[in-house]
């Protein structure tokens, strides 16, 4: 059964010329709330919890030139429980979104052009930008808290219903700060969520954790040497790791008001190693490594005396010929991403570092409840040759080396795909990978199902959605027992 429960968004575009608002990108402006959903296969009844996918869907026709990460914020959403689903679609109703929806008309600067342009001040490390809270999605202290890739407000929502719950109380305290970026993690074992931001203001940015009753426990300062672009974070036990990256703004153009996006390659990689709140406040310690950027990273976690991290390093951090608005510098070729190890040694502050495999691989889950702890396996994406897309999921046991992998066929497109443990998971990779995949044959889209320990026997359900969805960035799994009201 489907509802369609809103038709007060409308678009107010007038040229469908970019690529990221046309094909796999087209944004939707009905919301559902759909029960008996055609499912192929079965509902595994080990499954309990939700699946949420955040994703950019412009509404007003924009200033500039529009980018892939300039769209309105919507949750897609699929609750498992008994074998049953339910979907449901949401706009991310933010507070920039409900002034442009007043308005009539866009307000805002996108990612590409001058923050000039903005008709107001926005939000965000460079300012000028909308709060779309368009980036991620975690789920933490019983809801789902969506974020903005360059700073914005900590969005709250029901994690099953996707009702709106406001902004958390301790947004404000940190929003002179820019508030907090995207990609903030959820300690499994103590429920914190361990969250930075970053701004053109020394001291350039700040490391803070929230408690699992939603409260601001701790804020410090992580001083960096000028404005930064750090994207994501990992956290051990007792540390969270920041970044300082040699890929940043030109500083000698901010003052003009420039927003040059270059690659030093004869600067550092960084590494700030900060205490977490419950261990001894000794400050922060910095590590050095080979020049590179890292978009997003997998894992962290102690041993002995260094701090093992794993993530997505980059051959090629700037594409040669530059950035443009068609995408096409956005595929794998242009950045050579691959899996990536280094270990920062506490004792004599030496780094080590080794490619973990030559496959151009991104966007990588693992199961969240072993987050700051030794794992062996991670599902990343296989993305589509030139273009912001994926087309398949691989499944790598840092272990034995070995690959499995899942192709979700021709003209057909997923996004981030969370590991889902089972309810009564005897082991690591005990439970499902699922993911929202398009099919731009049928104009349909419908969530896949995988036996997390072989991906590449194929989906054990076939969710069908009623609609198809655009492609999106970041998703996330929250076991029911993680959610307010179970």
């Amino acid at each position: 059964m489907y509802a369609e429960i809103s038709g007060e968004v409308r678009p107010t575009i007038t040229d469908w010329n970019s690529p990221f608002m046309k094909g796999p990108f087209t944004p939707n402006y009905v919301e559902y709330t759909a029960t008996d959903l055609e499912v192929i296969g079965k509902v595994p009844e080990r499954l309990d919890g939700v699946y949420l996918r955040n994703t950019q869907n412009p509404v007003h026709q924009p200033l500039g030139i529009h980018h892939a990460f300039d769209g309105d914020g919507m949750l897609h959403m699929l609750s498992f429980k008994n074998g049953q689903v339910e979907y449901r679609n949401r706009f991310l109703r933010t507070k920039g979104f409900m002034e442009e929806q007043a308005a009539g008309h866009a307000l805002y600067a996108g990612l590409i052009d001058n923050p000039k342009l903005s008709q107001r001040a926005g939000w965000g490390a460079r300012g000028g930008l909308k709060d779309t809270s368009a980036t991620d999605v975690i789920v933490h202290a019983g809801s789902a808290l969506t974020t903005f890739y360059q700073c914005g407000e900590p969005y709250r929502f029901d994690a099953r219903t996707l009702e709106p719950l406001g902004v958390s109380k301790w947004g404000e305290r940190v929003m002179k700060d820019n508030g907090i970026s995207a990609h903030p993690k959820v300690c499994p074992r103590t429920g914190d969520l361990l969250f930075f931001n970053y701004s053109k203001q020394a001291p350039y940015m700040f490391y803070g954790e929230v408690d699992a009753q939603d409260q601001l426990m701790h804020y410090v300062p992580v001083p960096l040497p000028g404005p930064r672009l750090p994207h994501d974070m990992m956290f051990t036990e007792n540390f969270a790791i920041l970044d300082d990256f040699p890929l940043h703004w030109d500083e000698s153009l901010l003052a003009q008001g420039k927003h040059k996006l270059s690659y030093f390659e004869n600067k550092p990689s960084r590494f700030a190693v900060v205490p977490r709140r419950h261990a001894p406040q000794n400050g922060v310690k910095w590590f050095e490594a080979s020049p590179t950027y890292v978009l997003h990273w997998l894992n962290a976690w102690e041993e002995g005396d260094e701090i093992v991290l794993h993530g997505y390093h980059q051959e090629h951090p700037m594409p040669k010929l530059g950035y443009d608005s068609t995408g096409a510098t956005l595929g794998p070729e242009r950045y050579a991403p691959t899996l990536y190890e280094w270990r920062l040694n506490l004792r004599t502050g030496a780094v080590k570092e080794r490619r973990m495999h030559e496959r151009y691989l991104e966007f990588g889950m693992v199961n969240a409840s072993f987050w700051g702890q030794p794992y062996r396996y991670s599902y990343n994406m296989i993305a589509h040759p030139n273009h912001f897309l994926f087309d398949g999921i691989v499944r790598f046991d840092h272990t034995t080396g070995q690959m499995h992998e899942y192709r979700f066929g021709e003209g057909r497109f997923g996004s981030e795909s969370p590991m889902a443990p089972a309810l009564d998971a005897q082991s690591e990779d005990d439970g499902y990978v699922v993911s929202f995949v398009s099919d731009m044959n049928t104009d349909q889209s419908e969530c896949v199902v995988l036996d997390a320990r072989d991906i590449s026997k194929g989906p054990v359900a076939r969710i069908m959605l009623p609609h198809r969805i655009s492609s999106g960035t970041h998703a996330c799994w929250a076991d029911g027992r993680e959610i307010r009201g179970g």
